[in-house]
């Protein structure tokens, strides 16, 4: 089996700052690229970025310059440290890990950016 488990979410005040960490672990030794989603009330799952196991990383064009993924190969973990947060960046960020075409799932943890 597979558990992704991330953390990291809280409330922050605009301008602010915070860092995810998301941990993949089980049956799957290495995934072929990580990355992070997010999902707004009442608003479609956003894609905010990813990074591959050869450390190529891309971002949407809404959090380009503010956020930065990064990666832990041997742990299986990825970050996503969030600088310059806006009230907009409020959302539920879910954690994906893929193997080859196979999302497997984090249970989303809680961003609230106050203005």
């Amino acid at each position: 089996q597979v558990q992704v488990v991330e953390s990291g979410g809280g409330l922050v005040q605009a301008g602010g700052s915070l860092r995810l960490s998301c941990a993949a672990s089980g049956s799957i030794f290495r995934f072929n690229a990580m990355g992070w989603y997010r999902q707004a009330p009442e608003k479609q799952r956003e894609w905010v970025a990813r990074i591959t196991s050869d450390g190529r990383t891309g971002y949407a064009d809404s959090v380009k310059g503010r956020f930065t993924i990064s990666r832990d190969n041997a742990k299986n973990t990825v970050y996503l440290q969030m600088d310059g947060l806006k009230p907009e960046d409020t959302a539920i960020y879910y954690c994906a890990a893929n193997n080859w075409g196979t999302n497997y799932w984090g249970q989303g943890t809680q961003v609230t950016v106050s203005s």
